[in-house]
């Protein structure tokens, strides 16, 4: 049976989402949860100059014992594929995603579940990292307790 696919967007997949997905994989990997994560961004150009991946990222999911060891990529930005083949699509901050994702995709703009974590411009990497930290783990309980289900929000079809 393959694995289940949840996409996480932010705005230059960059920073908060990449950490998600790391952290995801390496949480439902512990748990045995047969599902995969990957991120993307709605407006990737935005990282432009900044290199692959955030290194308050890195270093984060260092603190975690989560290392790289060279597994990093450049910004990706969303497609309708990864919407159409996600079974979950988790955007970072509904207050900011929501619009783009309306503006870019607005047949799924409803169909996104929707997380409160400020960018850099609003908290530092110290409070939102935190943040993803407890959400995904709260996602990782969630699919393995009721699985795809559990939320409502399943985006495939």
């Amino acid at each position: 049976m393959s694995a289940k696919t949840v996409v996480f967007i932010c705005t230059a997949n960059y920073y908060r989402s990449r950490f998600c997905e790391h952290w995801f994989n390496t949480q439902a990997e512990a748990r045995g949860l047969n599902w995969r994560a990957t991120s993307r961004g709605l407006r990737t150009w935005m990282a432009d100059g900044y290199g692959p991946i955030a290194s308050f990222t890195v270093d984060r999911l260092a603190t975690h014992g989560v290392l790289l060891n060279g597994n990093i990529r450049l910004p990706i930005s969303l497609s309708e594929s990864d919407l159409k083949n996600a079974d979950l699509v988790v955007a970072l901050k509904e207050g900011e995603h929501r619009a783009m994702m309306v503006e870019q995709f607005p047949d799924w703009a409803d169909r996104v579940e929707y997380w409160h974590v400020d960018d850099i411009d609003c908290a530092t990497a110290e409070e939102a990292l935190p943040l993803c930290e407890t959400n995904v783990l709260a996602l990782v309980e969630r699919l393995t307790v009721h699985g795809s289900d559990s939320s409502g929000r399943c985006c495939a079809g």
